[in-house]
């Protein structure tokens, strides 16, 4: 992998279906220095908790034959949800400039599921797309990951 080159206040973001992590970049292109700016976390609800009784059935037009429905996987609703409000949030920034270059580093599950929800905006400011999940590791450890 090529060193990754990221100007001063970039912001990386870490992120997988439950937490995210936005880096800036307090440094330069030469001497990177990664901040932890903001956290987000999901809180992982029991699916018994998140949904509904057993799943449904349906009732066949001809016999008495019955169908299951299949359950709604919860925690996979909570995950898009949650990376549809962290891309909201990078929209808001990107649009106020507050930040004018992103970099997503993320799980390929998460980067798939949030790529549908970039605005035009999150889009342009999109600097590349890193298909790792190191949302678990601590600031120093994603910087030197991606930089060194």
């Amino acid at each position: 992998m090529t060193k990754m080159k990221i100007g001063t206040g970039d912001w990386i973001v870490v992120c997988d279906g439950r937490k995210a992590l936005i880096l800036e970049n307090l440094g330069d292109r030469v001497f990177p220095n990664l901040h932890a700016k903001e956290v987000y976390e999901q809180t992982d609800l029991s699916t018994h908790a998140q949904g509904s009784d057993a799943p449904g059935r349906i009732q066949q037009s001809n016999g008495s034959a019955r169908s299951s429905i299949e359950q709604t996987d919860w925690h996979d609703e909570l995950e898009r949800s949650f990376l549809k409000t962290l891309a909201d949030r990078l929209d808001a920034a990107v649009t106020t400039g507050e930040t004018s270059a992103l970099t997503m580093v993320a799980s390929p599950r998460a980067l798939g599921m949030i790529r549908s929800d970039y605005s035009a905006a999150v889009r342009k400011a999109l600097h590349g797309e890193v298909a790792k999940d190191l949302v678990k590791m601590p600031v120093y450890e994603i910087e030197k990951q991606l930089l060194a």
